[in-house]
């Protein structure tokens, strides 16, 4: 959807130049309407993958076509996920006049010809920059190319953008996010905008009126409960990242997602622990952006990855992020508003070795201030749905007794039950 402003654009080939021309008027001068974002792209969190975890900078047009190839014949797209998003490391040279181009070796048959083979199995193509002169990979950034980029993108048939934060010296985060925001409304095409900013600036803040989604964290890696430093920079575990989502479930709804980072189930934690990060993430509303190598997944991956009722939790049109209600040292049980009345729970061993809980539904008063919902259990009976196992487990009538592996989860769905 383009926003309106009494102009009728013409697509515009970043080949000719007029192309030029085009991007020094609209950056040169103020246009109603363009100064906002193009909603309703990600009414719920967006659900795709992406290239970095598993290759880092070794990707090319063979392996992300593969991808989408792997997306449908795992059941990954009929399960929700949309989008290939190609991390860092796919740029070339910018031309003569300023233009991006794909590094040739790597994209041989050109960006568009991968967005056109993306599209025709029904998925759509994410691409990958930076607010800085280069990329964090030190490849060319968008800074001063900001509407040249965003032009190309949408003639390329671009559908997300991730943009980074690396080499960005004295810019101002919401200012510079705000520029591609009107670059991407000016260009003619509906395209997400994923702010990767990582936290440091409070995107939660700002990034509303500016993008889709912005990350509210450094970058994950694939462990349970570590900090791992780079040096210069530090990458974290799960249980990390889990914990720096405390206080931010205000900021977030339809439209505009904290986003905890992409996914590292699949990538050698086990089992048990890939459940729970995937149910947390759920819990969270976040973004379902897998990280694994889809060519490679184990029918344990694919089937945690493909649970449907998870992902209803997080798909919920309600949007409303859930929240820990109760912690007992390693135990931390949470709750999430559903539409209709309805409520997920997942009670999260965060430690090792596997932990009986217990919960008197009778005895706790579930609210949500945010949301302005509540679960009385002391005078309405729920029937309780284990997502994981897939099968009714009783209602709220009787107090619950669950053994929770750790680390490890046992998720619910609570429909209130008719009189």
């Amino acid at each position: 959807m383009q926003a309106q402003t009494g102009i009728r654009r013409r697509r515009v080939s970043s080949d000719r130049v007029i192309g030029l021309l085009v991007v020094v008027a609209l950056a040169a001068v103020p246009r109603p309407g363009i100064a906002q974002k193009t909603n309703g792209l990600a009414l719920t969190p967006p659900m795709g993958w992406n290239s970095w975890n598993t290759f880092g900078c070794n990707i090319n047009e063979k392996v992300i076509r593969e991808a989408a190839d792997y997306m449908v014949s795992s059941g990954m797209k009929d399960a929700g996920y949309r989008y290939v998003n190609i991390d860092d490391c796919w740029h070339g040279e910018r031309d003569a006049r300023g233009f991006i181009r794909p590094d040739p070796d790597r994209f041989p048959s050109g960006m568009k010809a991968v967005a056109d083979y993306v599209h025709s199995k029904g998925l759509k193509l994410g691409i990958y920059s930076d607010a800085g002169a280069k990329t964090c990979a030190g490849r060319p950034g968008s800074r001063g190319h900001e509407y040249q980029d965003a032009l190309t993108y949408a003639d390329w048939g671009v559908d997300y953008l991730k943009y980074d934060w690396c080499s960005t010296g004295e810019l101002k985060a919401a200012e510079a996010y705000t520029t591609m925001r009107d670059a991407l409304a000016a260009s003619g095409r509906d395209i997400v905008l994923s702010i990767c900013e990582w936290g440091t600036d409070k995107p939660w803040e700002w990034g509303p009126a500016i993008g889709h989604l912005w990350r509210t964290t450094g970058d994950i890696t694939n462990c349970w409960d570590c900090v791992v430093d780079h040096g210069t920079w530090k990458s974290s575990g799960i249980l990390a990242i889990l914990d720096k989502q405390d206080g931010l479930r205000v900021h977030a709804g339809p439209d505009h997602w904290n986003d905890p980072d992409m996914m590292e189930v699949g990538n050698g934690m086990g089992e048990e622990a890939d459940k729970a990060h995937f149910s947390m993430w759920a819990m969270l509303a976040a973004p379902l952006i897998a990280g694994n190598d889809l060519g490679k997944m184990d029918a344990d991956t694919r089937t945690i990855l493909t649970n449907r009722e998870v992902i209803a939790v997080d798909q919920d049109s309600l949007g409303i992020q859930g929240y820990p209600f109760e912690k007992r040292g390693d135990i931390e049980i949470w709750f999430k508003p559903l539409a209709g009345g309805e409520w997920a729970m997942a009670v999260l061993n965060r430690g090792t070795g596997t932990r009986r809980v217990e919960f008197d539904w009778a005895r706790e008063w579930v609210s949500d201030d945010h949301s302005h919902r509540a679960a009385d259990f002391g005078n309405k009976k729920y029937r309780m749905r284990d997502l994981w196992r897939h099968e009714d487990a009783g209602t709220t009538a009787e107090p619950l007794s669950v053994d929770v592996p750790g680390p490890g989860v046992v998720m619910y769905r609570l429909t209130p039950q008719q009189r």
